[in-house]
């Protein structure tokens, strides 16, 4: 298991309203160093934007405990998926997502690095990312949850491990 977190470029969205017009949102590359320096971050990343589960459970229950992951010290909560920024923005949009950071990994460079990238090539997804999350400090990769069942064209997307509970328990009983 990798102990620190990739380095990676992501390449982002950010609103900049000097932009003016109905699309006032410019590209800024965002690194690692940006997210996780000097900070403690769970991430949790999955299939895929707009997908069943990632849009009844996976996200919303981690924006719902947003505030007592706060209280346990965590500095930030982010959401990977290998979908692009313009998907990931629409999809936040539409799950009114005020607390958890999501952020694409359109080319799925940090998945790959994480020994998380596998094909769902049998849904016609392509390239996705296994459903996992972990809790970094300052870059140290300090615990991760994983799916069982980890393949290419799995027959199943388990969801047991990886959610906002079973990381939140971890903390209190850290």
């Amino acid at each position: 298991m990798l102990k620190t977190v990739p380095n990676v470029t992501f390449k982002t969205r950010i609103r900049n309203e000097a932009l003016g017009g109905p699309n006032p949102f410019e590209w800024k590359d965002v690194t690692t160093d940006d997210l996780f320096k000097n900070k403690k971050v769970v991430v949790f990343s999955l299939p895929g934007a707009f997908t069943p589960t990632c849009s009844t459970s996976h996200l919303p229950r981690f924006e719902a405990l947003y505030e007592e992951f706060k209280a346990q010290g965590v500095d930030e909560i982010i959401c990977i998926s290998v979908n692009d920024a313009f998907v990931m923005f629409q999809w936040g949009k539409s799950q009114n997502a005020e607390n958890v950071f999501l952020l694409p990994d359109g080319n799925g460079d940090f998945t790959r690095q994480m020994g998380m990238l596998v094909k769902k090539d049998n849904l016609g997804f392509g390239m996705r990312s296994w459903r996992y999350s972990m809790f970094v400090e300052n870059g140290e990769i300090t615990k991760l949850f994983s799916e069982a069942g980890y393949q290419d064209d799995a027959p199943s997307d388990p969801f047991e491990v990886s959610d906002a509970d079973t990381m939140l328990d971890y903390l209190k009983s850290r």
